[in-house]
């Protein structure tokens, strides 16, 4: 096996692949990349972690087909420091040779028959979504899913399509965040994909710069496969019912708050400098008038925020961890937002000023001296 490539190509496509690569395993093959180049010009590139899988394809010049596996994190530091230049590579005897100007490396490979098999499952059903919306849409929800691997379903994003409209739903028993987009005669189906494993798809899809606009999603019962350009990511799919999100979202409220997103987001930002992990990261919000009052306080003193705000109903009083504002509030473009509020106790619901592309849940803190 050989082949020659520029440095940047190489560093490009491991990039991608060592998302999949990783180093909490007792497997020690899965802590290597497969090489593979074929008759035809073109390496392939693999990982695997056995949740999610990666495959990186791209042409090559002054090759001879063959395939080995080396370890990913030595590999990876070799190529990215070599200069801007064409390297040469080469396996010999299980070893890999890398030649690059004035340098010359020699490191061990491993047979690639010992490598995983990636079953791609190009079979199934396929969904075709806008590489820009889908980005988007995984950045609006994923932070909401849970990160304790005990808790199930909800550490993954509920894929869900329902009479054409497209919703990912995420949430973690604290807080809550749906997203809506519109889809074109696609056919009633919902699945669950891990939070962990789609972030890498949203990276994946922010650093590749191609002139292909559509991802494509090819369904079975256990996997889910997206297709990037020349990339391919094959995803373990989370089994189990998700919770009825539905049912959780407010039906009606008794406080409509309108602001702007910035002002808000910017003074729990600096209230929430006197806000302890310990207790909860709580502010306290006092809604009177055209004012909203953000509070806070610790042992190293307190601080004072109002932000302007148009609003319709009672006064009220409520607290919430900070962060999970915060995370909400990031996720939103809009320059001005509704928060609809109900009881010191009921959650509150940010939704956009018109329509219902997303609405995020947050469970408030009871507030007892603050």
């Amino acid at each position: 096996m050989r082949f020659s490539c520029s440095q940047s190509t190489l560093v490009k496509a491991l990039n991608i692949v060592s998302k999949a690569v990783t180093s909490r395993t007792t497997i020690p093959i899965l802590k290597g990349i497969l090489i593979n180049v074929d008759e035809n010009g073109f390496v392939t590139m693999s990982s695997s972690d056995l949740d999610i899988s990666i495959e990186n394809k791209f042409e090559v010049v002054d090759f001879e087909p063959g395939e080995i596996v080396v370890q990913a994190k030595l590999f990876g530091d070799i190529i990215r420091k070599l200069p801007s230049d064409i390297i040469y590579i080469e396996e010999k005897e299980g070893n890999l040779l890398i030649k690059c100007s004035s340098s010359e490396f020699n490191i061990i490979g491993s047979p690639s028959d010992e490598f995983p098999k990636i079953n791609l499952g190009e079979n199934g059903e396929k969904l075709v979504f806008d590489k820009e919306v889908l980005k988007e849409m995984i950045k609006k929800t994923s932070f909401a899913a849970s990160v304790d691997e005990s808790r199930g379903v909800i550490t993954g994003v509920l894929f869900e399509i329902k009479e054409d409209s497209f919703n990912m739903v995420a949430l973690d028993g604290f807080r809550m965040a749906v997203t809506r987009e519109f889809i074109k005669n696609a056919a009633d189906q919902s699945f669950i994909i891990p939070a962990r494993t789609l972030n890498e798809v949203q990276k994946i899809l922010s650093e590749t710069d191609t002139e292909k606009e559509e991802v494509e999603l090819i369904l079975n019962e256990k996997r889910a496969l997206f297709i990037i350009d020349n990339i391919k990511v094959v995803i373990r799919l989370l089994d189990g019912e998700y919770v009825r999100y539905n049912d959780i979202l407010p039906k009606e409220s008794q406080l409509k708050v309108v602001l702007n997103r910035s002002d808000l987001m910017e003074a729990i930002e600096r209230a929430s400098l006197f806000a302890k992990v310990g207790k909860n990261n709580l502010i306290k919000l006092n809604i009177q008038e055209n004012e909203l009052e953000i509070t806070s306080k610790s042992e190293e003193g307190n601080v004072r925020e109002n932000v302007y705000i148009s609003r319709e109903g009672k006064d009220l009083v409520i607290g919430f961890n900070s962060k999970y504002l915060i995370d909400s509030l990031k996720a939103i473009d809009d320059e001005n937002i509704v928060m609809l509020f109900n009881t010191p106790i009921s959650p509150c619901l940010i939704t956009p000023v018109e329509g219902n592309e997303y609405e995020y849940l947050v469970l408030p803190v009871r507030i007892t001296n603050i």
